[in-house]
């Protein structure tokens, strides 16, 4: 057994380190979040729609449930377990989570347990004390031995330590959530996408019969003497032209396909989706103040969060002006008989204190603090740029939201006025009143006007995605505490008025 004063003196190393926390003061400044430049209201929000109010706040699930489409719920269903941008993230999670136990086992003493065995000779000259002629001196050392030391957080290295790491690994939650959400948010819009291309097939389909039988009428035409030989040729032109775009449909669909298949973790050789046309308006999201967003979007709060550990490391610099204290204890059993080692006579122990300091550096330490402070300005503007970024995209989102209903408004009005003047000059053409080429010209009208309505039905709702990204979609920073890193998502409520700031 060890000597009961080396014990003791162990003992009393490990309920010291056990309340270091308390120990010391903490060097450097303290945290508190940067200001960022806040408006009361968006500018581009929509007539008749309103902010978020406290009831808004009961849980909606996850944000995609509100288009109703039952597919792409199975399709994020298999993002979040499947991703594999997220799965690295989460890895970058559990590695954050990591350097945070590693700061906080400084807390504490080491202890370290030796043994050893050794068999030693030296050669002996002639008329040496040990005998007249010559030899070797031969022995053996036993060893074992006890140490711990522990060196107490006296000026807040290790605090600031682990509260950066802890800040640290707050960022790498936020990160997880950012990329967990901008890729559901790329798996949605290119699920409307392809819908939409499902949209306009359907439309080149439907467009292809039609000019097949303007191109039987000019036949008919033709056949009894009423059309000319060019009119023929001009329908058969149109029809194959047709032809050629709802081919060429294909590949952009195709594409889609394929990015959605990666975004689930399929290969895009095994992976398909039937074709149906896209058949959905928008659903109304309540939009929050823009003070929300700096609890709503987790790209800020990483970014935040990154700031509040730069100011950390400024402590953990400012800390090497201090000189450090280190206890150390070590005690155990030495002889040279392995037989007598663990007896009294061989027992052996230490213990002491140590104070060491930096007296000259050559600016040394003056360096690596203002580097510090300098990486904390470098991080409060990205922290502010990326504020900045984040209302952008919501006023952008908002704008675009307004701007393609009124647009897609005007547009069915044109689509319709375009089919009236095709049924009319099809009529004049018929009765023989206007040339084909007046028919040609409003296939082409009425085409694009359809075509246009298509995409513009799609783009409104790829950008009502986009506004639910910009506005966090269902998550917020009170998460990045209870993240688990894993790769399922976490049940959320859509967009609502945010939580109160984080400043520690």
């Amino acid at each position: 057994m060890l000597p009961h004063r080396l014990r003791s003196v162990a003992a009393a190393l490990v309920s010291a380190g056990a309340l270091a926390t308390f120990a010391g003061c903490a060097v450097g400044p303290d945290y508190h979040r940067p200001s960022t430049p806040t408006a009361a209201a968006y500018k581009e929000t929509p007539a008749g729609w309103k902010v978020a109010e406290p009831a808004d706040r009961a849980d909606r699930g996850n944000w995609w449930s509100i288009y109703g489409d039952a597919r792409l719920d199975a399709l994020m269903d298999q993002l979040n377990a499947s991703n594999q941008t997220i799965a690295q993230y989460a890895a970058a999670y559990a590695q954050a989570r990591a350097l945070v136990a590693e700061a906080r086992a400084a807390y504490f003493p080491t202890l370290g347990l030796s043994a050893s065995a050794t068999r030693s000779g030296q050669q002996l000259s002639r008329g040496s004390a040990l005998g007249s002629g010559s030899g070797a001196g031969i022995g053996n050392a036993f060893n074992v031995a006890l140490d711990a030391s522990w060196e107490p957080d006296l000026w807040g290295k290790v605090s600031r330590t682990v509260a950066a790491q802890k800040a640290g690994q707050q960022s790498a939650a936020a990160d997880l959530a950012n990329a967990r959400l901008s890729a559901q948010a790329t798996l949605a819009q290119t699920y409307f996408q392809l819908r939409a291309l499902d949209a306009i097939q359907q439309l080149l389909n439907d467009t292809v019969s039609a000019y097949a039988q303007a191109l039987k009428l000019t036949q008919n035409q033709y056949a009894q003497g009423v059309a000319a030989r060019a009119d023929v040729v001009q329908a058969q032109t149109q029809w194959q032209s047709a032809q050629a775009s709802a081919i060429d449909n294909g590949v952009a669909r195709a594409q889609n396909e394929h990015a959605i298949a990666v975004l689930i973790g399929q290969s895009a050789s095994t992976f398909s989706l039937p074709p149906i046309p896209l058949d959905a308006q928008p659903p109304s999201v309540p939009v929050d103040v823009p003070s929300a967003l700096l609890e709503r979007r987790p790209d800020i709060a990483a970014a935040e969060r990154r700031t509040a550990e730069a100011n950390e490391q400024i402590g953990v610099a400012i800390s090497a002006y201090f000189p450090s204290l280190t206890l150390s204890a070590q005690g155990g059993y030495q002889n040279s008989v392995l037989s007598n080692l663990f007896t009294l006579p061989s027992r052996f122990w230490s213990v002491g204190p140590q104070l060491a300091a930096t007296l000259f550096d050559a600016g040394l330490r003056h360096a690596q603090t203002e580097a510090a402070r300098a990486a904390y300005d470098q991080q409060a503007a990205v922290y502010r740029q990326t504020v900045l970024g984040a209302f952008q995209e919501v006023e952008d989102a908002l704008a675009s939201q307004r701007i393609l209903a009124q647009e897609i408004v005007v547009q069915r009005q044109a689509v319709d006025s375009a089919k009236q003047a095709l049924a009319i000059v099809t009529n004049q053409y018929k009765a023989g009143t206007v040339a084909y080429v007046s028919v040609l010209t409003a296939q082409t009208t009425a085409f694009s006007a359809e075509q246009k309505l298509a995409n513009l039905a799609g783009q409104r709702m790829v950008s009502s995605v986009g506004l639910v990204k910009a506005l966090g979609g269902g998550w917020d920073a009170a998460q990045i505490d209870r993240e688990n890193g894993s790769m399922a998502a976490p049940s959320a409520a859509m967009p609502t008025a945010g939580s109160p700031a984080r400043s520690e």
